[in-house]
């Protein structure tokens, strides 16, 4: 029967899209990154959701979220994000956290609920805690590497996180994971160098700090306040979407890539 999703099950088939449809994927840090990939899940016919973010969006946003527009500023992004993935598919289940993923509330989340894992936070310790968590619970995760202070959209590759080369991101990580016995993790990085953001306090939030009042963690905190474009993080959030599709639905394979940590 034609519905929404006919054209994706013109390429996936029924058997597919039906996993996709049971597949309960969560998404931590629901960003530039993150909103996309939600994005294309939802319309890839996903079905259930866990959305993991405490912050709110700012105006700051505006230039590459795909859930920041003007009426959504000062909103927790989880909410405006499962309100957009509702408009989109009404019969899809979203679960909302309003919390900063880290070791210390990792113990509250029970990882065997979840089809896949999308690591699109910021911090390493975030990242690590993501990936130690889905190991033990034997969950497939992909993690996005550094995508701030990029320009080339089109330099983003999918590989394992010990054959990256080039991301400040992926390196740290690399050292970190092999300290820990991890010897394989499938990430989305890109071998751009990095630019030096411009250093100008009359444009910096460092200086004029915009965040909705009630934001936990303010751009202030930060030792960096990274330039970003609405053309660079949106693609690395559609790749990492990609892969969770191919990997959910089973139909499409991608050689020497594994999607679990092993």
């Amino acid at each position: 029967m034609l519905n929404q999703f006919s054209r994706t099950e013109l390429l996936l088939g029924k058997e597919a899209m039906e996993k996709l449809n049971n597949s309960r994927v969560a998404v931590f840090g629901i960003g530039g990154v993150g909103g996309f990939t939600v994005e294309a899940l939802v319309r890839s016919g996903v079905g259930i959701f866990d959305l993991f973010d405490d912050d709110k969006i700012c105006l700051t946003n505006l230039n590459r979220q795909i859930i920041a527009v003007r009426k959504t500023v000062g909103q927790y992004k989880v909410d405006v994000m499962k309100e957009r993935i509702l408009d989109i598919n009404p019969n899809a289940t979203v679960y909302t956290h309003k919390t900063f993923y880290s070791p210390e509330v990792s113990a509250d989340y029970d990882f065997s609920k979840y089809s896949y894992i999308v690591d699109a936070v910021d911090t390493v310790t975030a990242k690590l805690e993501l990936v130690e968590q889905a190991r033990k619970a034997n969950v497939p995760i992909i993690s996005s590497m550094g995508a701030g202070n990029k320009l080339d959209p089109t330099a983003f590759e999918v590989a394992d996180i010990y054959q990256t080369s080039v991301c400040p991101l992926a390196r740290v990580m690399r050292r970190e994971l092999k300290k820990r016995g991890i010897d394989k993790l499938k990430v989305v990085y890109s071998k751009e160098q990095p630019l030096t953001p411009i250093d100008d306090m009359a444009i910096s939030c460092r200086a004029h700090c915009i965040c909705p009042p009630g934001t936990a963690r303010k751009c202030t905190q930060r030792r960096q306040v990274p330039g970003s474009t609405a053309f660079v993080p949106s693609v690395a959030g559609l790749i990492i979407a990609g892969e969770v599709i191919k990997d959910l639905s089973g139909t499409i394979h991608s050689a020497g890539r594994d999607a679990c940590v092993q």
